[in-house]
């Protein structure tokens, strides 16, 4: 009564989880590794035949071959204490006429059992080794392929292939597939761990088929099916074509199918290539944050970089801002200049999207750190005597006052140069500068800042007004007067006194101090300009004194006691004079030492001695002294100088002249400090006896 129990148990086991028939074999699809685990036969008990007996728990496969070659396989228990038996059918036979397996094995040993090449049995018997020997298989040929779980236990097989032949797939063909298939989600924590597809909510509705565009990636002619165990998704049996509620514990198989679209019957559409996933939680939380910049100069606006608010921590992330929830919520109105978003004090709004498409949203709340306090200063220094428009300024030393501790001071030239940081003033302790203004740059350890001014004055030379240049006589003194009003006063002479006394021609300097700068100013005291006397001449008793330079009008003596305003003096004496000359400065006269020669009127060269010739040599002292005689048509005749003693004898290269009048003038260079020169002319007889 047991034994007859026990067989029906396993009779019912069958039918309740039936795999497949011949007629319904799965496709295998290139050399790939198979793993399945049988848990039944098909709707029908078929006899394998050959070495092998009735089916028990049982797969059944079809291969085409694609390259032909020997064929090899191995089936491996994954509890090796299991026995596995199989059996091969073919070349290209139908289901319902495949006659007794080609090759096949019936050993009631567990353990790794196929296909190997040096087995000699076709069909290993009971009590073989397990292993039958390898098939020549030809390019086209299509077989079937019966895995048997003789042991009927739950842990199922892989299966793989060897040999130097390969089987048909549409999932080796470029031509068919030529793009790879991208599995869906990403990789778990270890290998053999499913894929993992994160869900924004757990649980969450599933819509399954959203995935197979992306699995797909591109490859024309393939479909995606869904499945809840791996032999459903190896038969396409029982497929998830609806929404379903899914949680992150429940794994889940995709399966990838071809379509000839010229050939429905072509075997490779049989094929399938599946994988495992399940899903995980991608729910985000975005938090809310707040940015506090500088409100900078007190301008009501900040720079703020929204993408340092740390609203997400994952860098894979996508973040869009908006102004307000409503722009969030429409997709209006993005903030596009994230890095530098000027605004006043508010609130945006900040929408997070995973990598997974997971989305959460927060706000960010824009705020001003409290300003840099500081306030325009002036400064006011003296003058700089090289150059008096400028002063020497220590920036440092200006008033510009700010409560802040730790702040720092940058100086610039302009407004511009200050909130851009250019053209900065490197030398703010000794900037040289004239009247105007700097701008001060006062930042704080947060970095913000704001700018104030520094008005600079230039303390401007103050003069005395009534201190002027004076001309004296250079044999005179006189006084100089700086004026009042000055808080102190040092002379060149170091006098310290408003006014110096008996003072000189020279250049003089007085210190005049006002406030706390002092100006220096110069003061010069001129000798007068001495008229210089260019030349005397003298006519007969006429003498006529030629003057230039000093300050007209002129006086002139000839005895330093008489003055009169002409320049001739008349009715002169032959003999020795001095000439006094002054201008209108009234200072001790110029004095020129005059001789007026004698004047001879007549010679009578006819040897006897007595006025024979016209003889000036007593005068041969004086400096380039010469007489020229000339005719009565001012031609010269005659020169007398040193060459001839400074005579004439009345002849012209040794002839005789002509009885009559003639002129002549002598002229001469007085041996005084001017070298004046001096012209003394008249007339002459001259008596020839013919």
């Amino acid at each position: 009564m047991k034994k007859i129990l026990l067989i029906f148990l396993i009779i019912f086991s069958h039918i309740a989880y039936a795999q497949s028939d011949c007629s319904t074999a799965m496709a295998v699809c290139g050399n790939t590794t198979i793993s399945y685990t049988p848990n039944g036969h098909g709707d029908t008990l078929e006899t394998i035949g050959g070495c092998l007996s009735n089916e028990r728990y049982s797969v059944w496969y079809s291969f085409t071959i694609a390259t032909g070659g020997t064929l090899t396989f191995e089936i491996v228990p994954n509890d090796l204490g299991n026995d596995y038996d199989f059996g091969v059918f073919g070349p290209n036979k139908s289901c319902a006429s495949r006659g007794t397996p080609v090759r096949g094995s019936y050993a009631v040993t567990s353990g790794i059992t196929g296909l190997n090449m040096t087995a000699t049995d076709l069909c290993d018997p009971v009590g073989g080794d397990r292993w039958a020997k390898y098939m020549d298989v030809l390019p086209g040929e299509t077989y079937y392929l019966i895995v048997n779980n003789h042991s009927e236990s739950a842990n199922g097989f892989i299966m793989k292939w060897g040999g130097t032949a390969t089987l048909a797939s549409p999932f080796t063909d470029p031509n068919i597939q030529p793009h790879p298939f991208i599995p869906p989600g990403v990789a778990g924590a270890t290998p053999a761990d499913p894929r993992e597809v994160p869900i924004c909510s757990n649980p969450a509705l599933f819509d399954f088929s959203s995935l197979s565009a992306g699995i797909i990636n591109g490859n024309p002619n393939f479909t995606v099916t869904y499945h809840h165990n791996q032999n459903d998704a190896l038969t396409a049996n029982n497929p998830i074509t609806t929404p379903l509620s899914v949680g992150i514990t429940t794994e889940y198989y995709y399966s990838i199918s071809y379509t000839d679209p010229v050939d429905a019957n072509n075997p490779i559409n049989k094929c399938r290539q599946t994988g495992k996933f399940k899903f995980k939680d991608g729910t985000i939380v975005a938090k809310d944050a707040t940015l506090t910049m500088c409100n900078n100069n007190n301008a009501g606006t900040a720079v703020f970089d929204l993408t340092t608010a740390d609203v997400f921590a994952d860098p894979t992330a996508t973040k869009k801002y908006y102004p307000t929830m409503y722009d969030l919520n429409a997709g209006t109105n993005e903030i596009t200049s994230i890095y530098q978003f000027v605004s006043a004090e508010g609130k945006i709004f900040v929408k997070v999207t995973s990598q997974y498409g997971c989305v959460d949203t927060a706000e960010i709340t824009l705020k001003f750190h409290p300003i840099v306090i500081a306030k325009d200063a002036s400064m006011r220094e003296c003058f700089i005597e090289t150059n008096p428009s400028t002063a020497l300024f220590n920036l440092e030393n200006a008033a510009v006052v700010t409560p802040t501790a730790g702040t720092t001071k940058r100086y610039f030239p302009s407004l511009i140069d200050a909130v851009d940081i250019t053209n900065e003033i490197l030398n703010p302790t000794t900037y040289i500068a004239p009247t105007g203004v700097v701008y001060v740059r006062v930042g704080d350890s947060r970095g913000c800042y704001t700018v104030v001014k520094i008005n600079l004055t230039v303390i401007p030379p103050v003069k005395s007004t009534v201190l002027k240049d004076k001309i004296i006589c250079v044999e005179d003194k006189t006084t100089l007067d700086a004026g009042p009003g000055f808080k102190s006063y040092e002379w060149s002479t170091g006098a310290t006194t408003q006014i110096i006394k008996d003072v000189g021609v020279g250049t003089y300097w007085v210190k005049l101090k006002t406030g706390e700068c002092i100006t220096t100013q110069t003061v010069k005291i001129y000798p007068s300009e001495q008229p210089v006397i260019t030349s005397i001449d003298v006519s007969n008793t006429t003498l006529t004194v030629n003057v230039i330079g000093g300050a007209p009008d002129y006086k002139y003596s000839i005895d330093n006691i008489i003055w009169q305003d002409s320049n001739v003096f008349n009715n002169i004496a032959r003999g020795s004079y001095k000439v006094y000359v002054k201008d209108a400065y009234d200072c001790d006269p110029i004095v020129v030492s005059v001789l007026v020669p004698n004047l001879i009127n007549i010679i009578t060269p006819n040897g006897d001695g007595v006025n024979d010739v016209l003889d000036y040599s007593a005068i041969a002292d004086k400096q380039n002294l010469v007489f020229n005689i000339f005719d009565r048509y001012g031609v010269k005749i005659h020169q007398a100088d040193k060459s001839n003693g400074y005579k004439w004898d009345g002849t012209i290269a040794g002839k005789k002249i002509p009885t009559g009048t003639y002129w002549y003038s002598l002229t001469w260079n007085e041996n005084d400090k001017k070298n004046t020169p001096f012209k003394f002319s008249g007339w002459i007889i001259v008596k020839n006896r013919e």
